[in-house]
């Protein structure tokens, strides 16, 4: 009930419309329990006393509570609907909402397929459950009480006798919705596995086909979905257990109540009509337990998924926004400070990403971030928007500490362009304008000029109307590049990160991209992430990273005379070293 509790805030917009269904719900038992007891009428005074009226009166009774009925059973599923959906609604958006929150360590500890299954799947299942409670959840407990009630009204004697079959019911409920608990665990966390796998396998269709991996992946595909059937055949098994259990103990009262009521008839204890109405109970009881099972399978299932949608709406992200967050002065910001930063996804020294790394940005200058694989190229940049935070030391812009900024403020002053372009679907003026919705149709079309993509848009019909589809799918990785560039241009951000995102533009096209930038936006302070050195080469500075540690610091020239592991990287690509190409194949020198 806990993870229920924690939950109730969604439902607090919408309890007026619960309690209306509520309400009505109790007129619904009402009627329903009213019915045996007219048919016992109709029995013992109208049709035993062969009086007509009585039964055409009561008939028409029963037809009236019917229609009735009919109605109020309509208004409750529409509000029992409304306020499921409406939960529903609010939760997802939660759910969304939090996610956006997350900082890059909280994605990773939740996988993409995992977050899919509880904003989808768990809430659909949190949105039954309310569904049943407003209907079923609730009549079936009520009608079961005030049957056994009106059993006790009709004939205490017969409802002593079955009272022992209806306890032994209700145990059997209690004892299948304690252990469904567990099963649905395994089958949700099952169904994580599965989605991950589907995911991967959509998202990398083409790494899949290119190492002819399909027939494997499909194995990996099959074992998962094997085991995610085993576990959802065995809840079914076991749930599919209850009804049968039931129905034959109250098949068995059933038997008890025609015995017994037969032989208190012969000695006129009991009337033909009383036992028709007590036999009529029994089969209104019948049909609410039947549907325990149900119930307590929805209960069982909707309270794994309550835990579920709670973990990712408790979790606190690890990057925090400052209580009191300082403002950045509204003029361009002219001075960026790493201060001894080290960083590294857990506290252990021995495994820092980056350690004691220290540098300083002024206003309009480029700084180029060179090394090895995995020497922190990215995470160093990652630390300037918070996308984490740092372990040891601090960065200043403007000498303010980013931890103390408002985070949404100091976004919106940083545009970053990732390794990998991803693009939403929608128009390209759309994708380019992104960042800034307000921007014209001029600004868009300057932003894309400067990132070279102009000309590539123009070639088609539509222009900047042309359609985008999933992941940029009709664009080549180059121009995909070059818009995801146009999109980080089109805000006029202060600070701009580029990290390895010219990696599939040729090299004469990246250098009227850096051209540009350097003319029309000679102000900004740019961080290029980069593999090649011919992106580096104009740098104002270039940092070298080895092992998370920051090797040097210099021109290129500079660089070329005092950094060896500089050096081999120029003449491996440019040098004429070992795989490398000739300094004028590139630059005509």
């Amino acid at each position: 009930m806990r993870e229920f509790q924690k939950l109730l805030r969604f439902y607090k917009p919408y309890h007026l419309m619960a309690v209306l269904s509520l309400a009505i719900l109790f007129l619904i038992i009402f009627f329903d329990l009213m019915i045996p007891r007219l048919i016992q009428r109709i029995v013992d005074l109208g049709i035993t006393a062969r009086d007509l009226d009585v039964v055409i009166q009561t008939s028409l009774w029963m037809l009236g509570i019917s229609v009735l009925n009919t109605i109020f059973v309509i208004i409750n599923n529409y509000y029992s609907i409304v306020v499921a959906e409406g939960i529903g609604k609010d939760m997802r958006e939660a759910l969304m909402s939090k996610i956006q929150d997350f900082s890059h360590a909280d994605l990773d500890r939740f996988s993409t397929g995992m977050l899919i299954t509880r904003v989808t799947s768990d809430v659909s299942t949190l949105q039954r459950l309310i569904r049943v409670s407003l209907r079923i959840g609730t009549r079936a407990p009520l009608i079961v009480l005030g049957s056994i009630v009106m059993m006790f009204v009709t004939n205490s004697t017969l409802a002593l006798w079955v009272m022992p079959l209806f306890l032994l019911s209700l145990g059997l409920i209690v004892y299948f919705s304690n252990r469904m608990e567990p099963f649905f665990n395994k089958v949700k966390d099952q169904l994580d596995r599965l989605n991950t796998v589907l995911q991967e396998n959509i998202a990398g269709a083409l790494v899949v086909k290119s190492f002819a991996r399909s027939d494997s992946e499909n194995q990996r595909f099959a074992i998962t979905n094997d085991q995610y059937t085993r576990y959802s055949v065995d809840v079914s098994r076991f749930v599919a257990a209850m009804p049968s259990a039931l129905t034959f103990l109250l098949n068995l009262g059933t038997v008890v109540v025609i015995w017994i009521g037969g032989l208190e008839s012969f000695s006129e204890k009991i009337t033909i009509g009383q036992i028709m109405a007590f036999t009529n109970y029994m089969f209104v009881v019948l049909h609410p337990l039947l549907l325990a099972t149900e119930l307590a399978n929805v209960w069982a299932n909707g309270a794994v998924s309550a835990k579920r949608v709670n973990e990712v709406l408790e979790t606190i992200p690890s990057v925090l926004p400052s209580p009191q967050p300082l403002p950045l002065p509204r003029k361009p910001i002219g001075r960026i400070v790493f201060e001894n930063v080290s960083f590294g996804y857990s506290a252990e020294e021995e495994s820092w990403v980056l350690e004691d790394v220290s540098l300083e940005a002024q206003r309009g200058q480029t700084i180029a971030i060179l090394g090895a694989t995995g020497s922190g190229k990215t995470s160093l940049i990652h630390l300037l928007p918070r996308f984490h935070d740092v372990s040891l030391g601090r960065i200043k812009i403007d000498d303010i500490d980013v931890r103390d900024l408002d985070q949404d403020e100091l976004l919106s002053r940083i545009a970053i362009v990732p390794q990998e372009s991803i693009l939403f679907t929608g128009t390209i003026r759309e994708n380019i304008s992104f960042g800034a919705p307000e921007a014209s149709l001029d600004q868009v079309i300057a932003a894309a000029k400067m990132a070279q993509a102009h000309d590539f848009i123009m070639a088609s019909s539509e222009g900047y109307d042309a359609r985008v589809e999933e992941r940029g799918r009709n664009f080549s990785g180059g121009q995909k590049q070059r818009l995801a560039i146009a999109r980080a241009l089109a805000p006029n951000p202060d600070i701009l990160l580029f990290d390895d995102s010219t990696s599939a533009v040729d090299v004469e096209t990246e250098n009227h991209i850096q051209n540009e930038l350097k003319t029309t936006l000679p102000d900004k302070i740019n961080f290029i992430v980069a593999q090649r050195i011919s992106t580096v080469l104009n740098a104002d500075k270039i940092l070298v990273l080895e092992y998370g540690k920051l090797a040097a610091t210099g021109t290129h020239q500079e660089l070329l005379g005092s950094c060896q592991i500089y050096r081999e990287i120029y003449d491996s690509q440019l040098g004429g070293g070992p795989n490398g190409l000739k300094k004028d194949t590139i630059h005509g020198e």
